[in-house]
């Protein structure tokens, strides 16, 4: 489940990332900034709405929007595989909770427990306890771990 805090700190770390990717290397090539306002004032607009496909309820909606988020901040030739601590940004938390890792079917231990917010051997434990899966070739299924995540949280009275 998704607070307003989680929403917040999204789009904050969107319009970070948007302006680091995006709009600095457009000042660069520009020689200056007054052309990118309306630009700038669109993409503030737009991390709200990201944010909210992000976190909201459609996964395929979440899936697409992932994607083209991940392919415009983070281009390559290569399938997306980013470092342990990026799971750790309110966007890899953001990805993992809606997609998982887009490109792999398994993952080690230790970037698992970057996807879940737990240690490496708590991931250990899970796996012991049959709460996630053993991949045969090694390390953890995404599948397994995108599953603990949206599985539903138990309240308390």
């Amino acid at each position: 489940m998704t607070t307003t805090d989680d929403h917040v700190e999204l789009v904050a770390a969107l319009i970070g990332l948007l302006e680091t990717r995006v709009l600095d290397p457009l000042e660069i090539l520009l020689d200056g900034d007054e052309l990118l306002t309306p630009i700038k004032d669109r993409l503030r607009v737009q991390a709200e709405v990201w944010s909210a496909q992000l976190l909201g309820r459609d996964p395929r909606q979440a899936a697409l929007t992932a994607a083209r988020l991940i392919g415009v901040l983070f281009p390559g030739d290569e399938p997306f595989d980013p470092p342990e601590q990026w799971w750790r940004t309110p966007l890899g938390r953001a990805v993992a909770r809606g997609v998982g890792h887009p490109s792999a079917a398994a993952v080690s231990y230790s970037t698992a427990g970057a996807m879940l917010g737990i240690t490496r051997q708590g991931v250990h434990d899970l796996v012991k306890r049959g709460k996630l899966d053993k991949h045969p070739d090694g390390g953890v299924t995404t599948s397994s771990v995108h599953a603990r995540l949206n599985r539903p949280q138990e309240s308390t009275p």
